[in-house]
């Protein structure tokens, strides 16, 4: 049901001035003057419908899953400082970083201000989540967690270190939204404490921790039955917005209009449906499928043909249009990312490969033999492989390699680890007055 999204959550917070950290809602608005937050916290939510075409071109074209047609777009698999160019910054990482920071600006005004326990675990959910997503886009960040930021004082927008950030506020914020949180929100697509817990596990492998990132993902598999969430028999209902696979998604309806307004949605980018990427299919994506072809059981990897056609070289796993919800963290990618964390800690090849077991059946392919695939190398490469062909075209590709350290072997190229970031959209450097600094090699 896409029924998060209130007309007055979009009146709450406008832009103030140039800096969308300094964004303040309007005087009659201020805190102290508001009684019901939940408004705040509906613009909170809205505002992440800024990030999924974005993150889907990020983690997709820059990877080896899709490619550009036209300049300056194939900057992206060219890895230098072409992809600083205006009208990619515009177009992909300014809606990206700017609406994130609303995000968090509306945050703060619920978590601070907020006398509802369960908004202020939402919002704190809202906020690790908007953390996250910079992380792992741009890496050091500056970080806010007022809701009236001093604009005055321009050392605030002093990027904060990667690690920093996730110590100090992705960690604790998906953490108090655990404490905060049931799963009753999960059937109206709002904030839950499973999918807190799932973040918590993603974040923990970003984080090379893979012995407390399996604890909260196994806390996830072990719990999702009883949620009404399990894998779907069909690959074909893994990304409509109905699939029991949703742990949480970011909502988008034709009904109230996504905060994306500069382009084409990210189904139409897949689907070869933009001129700047009329064929956008790469065709190591298609080799990666033909790897498989002798591993089935019913006539090839049944996701082939429901993720990519090879006749017009582009991307079918998409059919909702205008209409379609952006899976942030569904079943499967759970267990692959549980699978891999058991790899890493040790585990047995048969006890880890046998969690895809039902991932790769669905699939039509058969089951992985531990006796074959019989080292933490060896299962490691069968994750990733099996992550690739499962997730394709859903955003992850490129920010596994990075977070793997695969990038170079899976690339077939050496990548300055410069280019393993994105550009800061210039605007903000401009109007800090270069207190936020770029990205070196952009």
């Amino acid at each position: 049901m896409k029924n998060i999204y209130l007309i007055l959550g979009l009146l709450l917070l406008i832009t103030a001035c140039d800096n969308d950290l300094d964004q303040l809602p309007p005087k009659q608005l201020e805190s102290s003057s508001l009684t019901d937050y939940n408004g705040v916290l509906n613009a909170a939510y809205h505002y992440q419908t800024g990030t999924p075409t974005p993150l889907a071109i990020m983690g997709d074209f820059r990877a080896d899953n899709m490619l550009m047609d036209e300049e300056p777009y194939p900057a992206f698999d060219r890895f230098n400082a072409d992809l600083a160019g205006g009208d990619l910054v515009e177009q992909f990482f300014r809606p990206f970083y700017s609406n994130l920071y609303k995000s968090i600006l509306s945050a703060n005004n619920v978590i601070d201000n907020s006398t509802n326990g369960t908004e202020v675990a939402e919002a704190r959910f809202l906020r690790g989540l908007s953390y996250l997503k910079l992380v792992m886009v741009f890496g050091d960040v500056t970080v806010n967690l007022s809701p009236a930021p001093d604009v005055t004082d321009q050392s605030i927008l002093t990027r904060r270190p990667a690690a920093e950030v996730y110590d100090n506020v992705i960690i604790p914020d998906f953490q108090a939204a655990i404490s905060g949180l049931d799963n009753s929100g999960l059937a109206s697509g709002r904030a839950s404490q499973i999918a807190a817990r799932g973040f918590l596990g993603k974040v923990y492998m970003h984080r090379s921790n893979f012995s407390a990132a399996a604890t909260e993902l196994a806390a996830v598999i072990s719990s999702a039955a009883g949620e009404g969430i399990s894998l779907e028999p069909d690959f074909a209902n893994v990304v409509i917005d109905e699939s029991s696979e949703i742990i949480f998604a970011t909502q988008v309806s034709t009904s109230v209009p996504d905060v994306y307004t500069v382009g084409t949605e990210y189904p139409g980018w897949f689907s070869g449906g933009d001129t700047k990427s009329l064929t956008p299919l790469d065709p190591d994506l298609t080799a990666a499928f033909d790897a498989v072809a002798n591993d089935t059981l019913v006539g090839g990897d049944l996701r082939r043909a429901l993720t990519i056609d090879e006749a017009t070289s582009a991307g079918v796993k998409y059919t909702g249009g205008q209409e379609q919800d952006f899976i942030e963290l569904r079943l499967s990618d759970v267990i692959l990312m549980y699978a891999e964390a058991l790899n890493e800690t040790g585990s047995s090849a048969a006890e880890v490969l046998g969690l895809l077991d039902d991932i790769r059946t669905r699939a039509g392919l058969t089951v992985l033999d531990p006796l074959t695939i019989n080292t933490t190398t060896l299962v490691r490469q069968a994750i990733a492989d099996e992550r690739r062909l499962e997730l394709a075209f859903e955003g992850h590709r490129w920010f596994d390699l990075v977070r793997t350290g695969t990038v170079d072997a899976e690339m077939g190229e050496t990548i300055n680890s410069n280019y393993h970031l994105f550009p800061i959209p210039n605007s903000e450097i401009l109007a800090s007055g270069g207190v936020i600094t770029q990205n070196p090699g952009y």
